[in-house]
């Protein structure tokens, strides 16, 4: 029988895991959004529940490779910071092993996101790489020289904390920024922008939906725009713009073969969203990154983590 391992995708706002074989097929797929209020004991639980769940399906697993969007210290498996999680200063690696017996391998959720890539999907064959995953926040990871970029304390590879904007919004969660590109890229910037939209276009779609449900998520102004609204495609062109932006300073920083767009915001808009930034971001790079990087959607979506994950535990590290 083929190895197994079990796979754990963290993000801002929900958990995706799975069992993935030494292949990389995923076998099980669930997802969970973390319980409210979000709090360090909640993560935890909905972890270990996680990780019954995949065993209960797949006995034979042999161990654990988590990503979580935190700072991870590679060498003691510490979660030193997290912008969207209460996991900062958190003995990550040795808790997990202690509670489910297995050896876990852990990094930042982007990181193991562009192994996936690398490894069968947007970036196979390419030493050097961008990927941008977008939905409660954007997290990113870079390939330089066929080698994950972690800098000296496993902090860098933060491009959703860019400054795209000097004086701009205060950038959420624990990030004591203003004008971040996830402060004008994400799932909620999209939501306000929405609602400041339909507040003042009651009867187009998206001021519909919120006077029928009382709040608006990506999702709607996804399926508004791809309706026809005018005012959804507009905050894409906006949204886009901004990603354009943020995008050529990567660019000119990695001059890398290939920009990956995932995560769940960035894979549900697709092309909404990556068109406008792929033209702004080519009228603003330097030549020759403008003209000869790729920038294209992710190709495993939201299973790319996991499958990075999976290849993490299935090398016992070795990526």
């Amino acid at each position: 029988m083929k190895r197994r391992v079990i796979a754990l995708d963290a993000g801002g706002t929900k958990l995706l895991w799975g069992v993935v074989d030494e292949d990389l097929q995923v076998h099980h797929r669930v997802r969970a959004h973390w319980p409210e209020p979000l709090t360090r004991a909640g993560v935890l639980k909905l972890m270990t529940d996680a990780v019954e769940n995949a065993r209960s399906v797949a006995p034979d697993v042999d161990a654990i490779g988590a990503g979580i969007p935190s700072t991870i210290d590679q060498k003691t498996g510490v979660s030193v910071g997290s912008v969207h999680l209460p996991l900062a200063a958190f003995p990550f690696r040795d808790w997990l092993e202690e509670e489910s017996g297995l050896p876990v391998y852990v990094d930042n959720d982007v990181n193991l996101a562009i192994l996936g890539e690398r490894r069968a999907g947007a970036a196979k064959a390419c030493d050097d790489a961008v990927m941008l995953t977008i939905g409660t926040g954007i997290g990113g990871g870079v390939l330089a020289g066929g080698r994950l970029v972690r800098g000296s304390s496993g902090a860098a590879s933060e491009p959703g904390h860019m400054t795209i904007e000097a004086d701009g919004l205060p950038c959420p969660g624990n990030c004591p920024g203003r004008g971040c590109l996830e402060a004008y890229v994400s799932g909620p910037a999209l939501a306000r922008m929405a609602r400041e939209y339909a507040a003042l276009a009651p009867d187009y779609q998206l001021g519909r939906v919120l006077a029928e449900k009382g709040v608006l998520e990506g999702a709607d102004v996804v399926q508004a725009a791809r309706a026809g609204d005018p005012g959804a495609r507009e905050l894409f062109e906006r949204m886009g713009t901004k990603l354009g932006a943020g995008i050529a300073n990567l660019l000119n920083i990695f001059d890398p073969d290939v920009v990956i767009v995932g995560g769940g915001l960035g894979a549900n808009a697709g092309e909404l969203l990556l068109e406008p930034a792929r033209r702004v971001a080519r009228s603003r790079a330097l030549q020759p990154a403008a003209a000869r990087a790729q920038i294209v959607p992710a190709h495993f979506k939201e299973d790319a983590g996991k499958i990075g994950g999976a290849l993490l535990a299935l090398q016992r590290g070795e990526v």
